[in-house]
């Protein structure tokens, strides 16, 4: 149908337009004023034409023309008045003010045109004709809207909802398609309601209609005489977000959910969430169950064979679901059992039992070779060996390293760097510190580029991005409040990368690091306050929206879980341009030690230290927590010899740990010793052997005496990976660090037994690689842990679990401190001989020797304890020692 030229009219017979106000409309005073500003109808003609001469065949053209009101309406009571209203001579339109009497049946059962009082209202204020429509028009609720149906089974029903939805202007299409505006859902089964899905039409349920049509009189129109004009405001549409979302198909209609392989405290979230969402959840493995919902990453195998109905899914199926504000299609999100990959076991298979001691510390470099090669953060590309491209062989383990230093240990030197460069230059057998501490420097800037990126490329990218399905998830205001000046950090962050990237391909002694901070000194002052400042406003911002904007959270879910995040919250990720700056200031003054006096770089560094601290002090000093300081201060205090420069703004104390050392590399095996993790460093310090000094009095001391003493402060850059050692017979509690210090070509083994039963071993061991990984500005943090036999790095606990051990120990330590008390002054007798018989009397043995036995029968007689021939002070050590060794190895058998 089509609108009808000027040169047909001539053509068509004399029309005449009525208007006819029915009963109670002719009543309404707006309505009638609205009525004399509207001076045109549309009216539908039709033109016979013939397809071609001398044939019979006639062709019926439809179209609408505009003619004009001369009458502006008629009043009447009873539509029997009108007996030519079926005469093609008029064009009558009816105004009905009620479309639930009897009066509209009338009408619609002759075919008139039939209109309500709110749609004449809004050709009033719209200055435009009255509309034909085939159908009773009452309103213009729907107007320019195109619905399906789909899922309803009673035709009665269906009958109505269609005619409700002609009265208020929409369109109804039996078949879906992209021009569909509507899908009026009563399932979430069908093509329909998956295409809908797929194309973001909205969906909603019926009562949307039945709504809209109890809202079809709201109008705000009033009319002004004094200026003789129809003033419109506004009129109900139900295409409105606001109302429309009260509507619309909640993503878990119909379905019955179950979750397996999560934690309490998620299980019970994701259960609230799935009530929110129109669904219902249920026992694993009941019957009536749609939907089991996996966690892929805890769950290897169902404990149960599914039923065919069910649907097995990962959780991302669950949270994209609330993200898109629909029920999301399975079949891209079905749980699949993982295949089992095999363990790479390599030194662990062979057997540790041999005589060569060589060859046990050579099998044990090589293991810690390959636990550090897949996460040491290397610029440089791997290097492929015919050895290795296939297998892995115990003597290729240092080989298959993709690092500087797996050529060293290989007699092999790197030919170039990840891009090549005429410059470039072959770099020496063996690398200084500095180069080392440079390459870390570039390494950590490229991890926290890389997290920059997947903030806003994952994260703010698409919270940005219009067309979304189901609308924005946050507004634009929280947007620019979560994520600040990221963007800007980003910037000038990738460029420092860039610079030090460049020196890196060309290294040389001479290159100047400092310059390329300097540089850049001025784009990090004005970028870094605003956002560290507003940092914890972020925080409150993202954890409000999660709570109350269920899509939100939903989004924030989908993107943990992904790898690039390393399944760390959106929160914890934006901490790290709080973090970085101190980092790179560590590892400025890293640097400059490792400079020599007359490298123009050392002046440069010093510089570059400097603006960084400018950056620093710009940033709000009240974001610093007190109490965090105070803790560490404590710390200094504890420990004997703890370096000053532990004390740092930025350093906060996370977690203490009470162990023994289960190696001879840090202190006697046995020891206890203390572990105390920061955020960018680990400070061990030992338990101190406690000695009474005869020149202080211990009333002059206004704290009490420092408890440990210290022994290595260990920036977590230098922890390549932990290891988690199995629980067995002969191992209990037990983990080690693989560490490699920048001056240091080999990976050192630092091994460990927790003597507490909090934080559990886990928890520990991830909270430890968590903040190494926050150090490295690296997302996997999981990757960090790896779990290893203790027969694999020569590791056992089985003689510092036994207590009669642990008193051997005890004549061990104090055969040294004995050895210290009393070498400047002459041996007391009788108190050293007091201080063996009491311990042999604890120990329930009898004395080994025949002067013991004598001492200890005759212990009360001070006359015979004179010619009792006295030990020498030099022999007491190898004495205790060997008493030491005896013990432990008569008690074996009660371990």
């Amino acid at each position: 149908m089509h609108k009808m030229g000027n040169n047909w009219l001539e053509e068509m017979p004399q029309i005449e337009t009525r208007v006819v106000l029915v009963q109670e409309a002719g009543k309404r005073e707006e309505l009638l004023k609205a009525l004399e500003t509207i001076k045109i109808m549309e009216v539908p003609v039709i033109k016979i034409k013939e397809t071609s001469p001398g044939k019979s065949e006639e062709k019926l053209i439809k179209s609408i023309i505009h003619m004009e009101i001369k009458v502006p309406y008629i009043k009447m009571e009873s539509v029997e008045e009108f007996g030519d209203s079926e005469s093609p001579e008029f064009e009558t339109v009816f105004i009905v003010a009620d479309f639930q009497n009897s009066i509209l049946d009338n009408l619609y059962k002759f075919d008139c045109r039939v209109l309500g009082p709110p749609i004449v209202l809004h050709c009033a204020q719209k200055g435009e004709p009255l509309p034909f429509s085939c159908r009773p028009l009452y309103c213009a609720s729907m107007l320019n809207l195109v619905l399906c149906f789909t899922g309803f089974r009673k035709k009665e029903e269906l009958v109505k909802l269609v005619t409700l939805v002609h009265h208020m202007g929409g369109i109804i299409r039996r078949d879906f398609s992209s021009k569909i505006t509507h899908l009026v859902a009563n399932s979430t089964q069908g093509d329909k309601f998956r295409l809908a899905v797929s194309l973001g039409t909205p969906i909603v349920k019926a009562e949307w209609i039945y709504k809209a049509w109890e809202r079809r009189n709201e109008i705000d129109c009033k009319y002004t005489t004094g200026f003789n004009e129809y003033l419109f405001l506004s009129d109900f549409r139900a295409a409105e977000e606001e109302f429309r979302n009260e509507f619309k198909v909640p993503p878990f209609q119909d379905c019955m959910l179950s979750f397996l392989g999560f934690s309490d405290e998620e299980r019970i979230n994701m259960e609230e969430m799935t009530k929110m969402q129109g669904g219902q959840y249920l026992p694993v493995s009941d019957d009536r169950c749609t939907h089991l919902v996996v966690e892929e990453n805890t769950v290897k195998d169902l404990p149960f064979e599914p039923p065919k109905k069910l649907y097995v899914v990962k959780q991302e199926w669950f949270w994209g679901s609330i993200q898109m504000d629909a029920r999301a299609g399975e079949s891209m999100y079905l749980f699949e059992k993982p295949e089992s990959p095999e363990l790479k076991k390599s030194v662990s298979q062979l057997s540790l039992n041999t005589p060569n001691s060589n060859r046990k510390r050579r099998r044990l470099r090589e293991t810690l070779a390959q636990l550090t090669r897949e996460t040491d953060m290397s610029p440089f590309p791997p290097r492929k060996r015919p050895s290795a491209e296939h297998s892995l062989s115990m003597g290729s383990l240092l080989d298959i390293s993709n690092t500087p230093e797996s050529s060293i240990t290989s007699g092999e030197t790197p030919k170039s760097y990840s891009k090549p460069s005429k410059n470039s230059t072959p770099l020496p057998a063996k690398q200084s510190a500095r180069w080392q501490v440079a390459k870390e420097l570039y390494q950590t800037e490229s991890n926290y580029v890389d997290i920059l990126t997947t903030i806003i490329q994952l994260f703010q990218v698409p919270l940005e991005k219009e067309g979304q399905l189901g609308g924005p998830i946050l507004a634009q205001e929280e947007i620019k409040t979560i994520f600040g000046s990221i963007p800007d950090i980003l910037d000038v962050h990738t460029k420092i990368k860039e610079d030090l990237e460049g020196l890196m391909i060309n290294w040389a002694e001479s290159k100047s690091i400092g310059d390329v901070i300097l540089k850049y000194s001025k784009d990090l002052l004005k970028t870094y306050p605003p956002f560290v400042n507003f940092f914890e406003m972020s925080k409150e911002t993202i954890m409000k929206c999660e709570k109350q904007k269920p899509r939100f959270h939903a989004f924030l879910k989908i993107n943990q879980a992904k790898p690039e995040c390393g399944r760390q919250s959106l929160a914890e990720l934006l901490i790290r341009p709080v973090q970085r700056l101190p980092s790179v200031a560590l590892l400025l003054n890293d640097l400059k030690k490792h400079t020599a006096e007359d490298n123009p770089d050392k002046y440069m560094l010093e510089r570059a230290i400097e603006s960084l601290k400018e950056v620093m002090t710009h940033i709000n000093e009240d974001k610093r927590k007190t109490e965090a300081q105070r803790l560490i201060f404590d710390v200094v205090y504890e420990v004997d010899g703890c370096p000053a420069n532990l004390l740092s703004s930025h350093r906060s104390l996370v977690q203490r740990l009470e162990t023994v050392a289960l190696g001879d590399d840090l202190c006697d095996r046995g020891e206890q010793v203390t572990l105390f993790l920061f955020n960018d460093c680990l400070e061990i310090a030992r338990k101190r052997h406690k000695v009474i000094s005869a020149f202080k009095s211990p009333h002059g001391q206004t704290r009490p005496p420092a408890s440990l003493k210290h022994i290595v402060l260990m920036p977590l850059s230098q922890i390549k990976k932990v290891l988690d050692i199995r629980e067995t017979e002969d191992c209990h509690k037990a983990f080690a660090l693989v560490v490699r210090p920048p001056t240091e070509q080999n990976n050192l083994l630092f091994s460990f037994q927790m003597t507490t039963e909090e934080p559990p071993k886990e928890d520990w061991l991830k909270m430890l690689c968590r903040h190494v990984a926050n150090t490295i500005c690296k997302a996997d943090a999981e990757n960090l842990i790896y779990t290893t036999d203790p027969d694999s790095i020569d590791i056992n606990t089985k003689d510092v679990d036994s207590t009669l051990s642990r008193a051997s120990r005890a004549i061990k330590k104090t055969s040294k401190k004995v050895t210290r008390a009393f070498s400047f002054s002459k041996t007391p007798k009788r108190a050293l001989r007091r201080a063996l018989m009491a311990h042999n009397t604890i120990e329930g043995r009898s004395p080994c020797s025949a002067s013991e036995s004598y001492l200890g029968s005759r212990l009360t007689s001070t006359s015979s304890l004179a010619g009792i021939p006295s030990p020498s002070l030099v022999n007491l050590p190898s004495m205790f020692t060997k008493r030491s060794h005896t013990l432990s190895r008569s008690t074996t058998h009660l371990i």
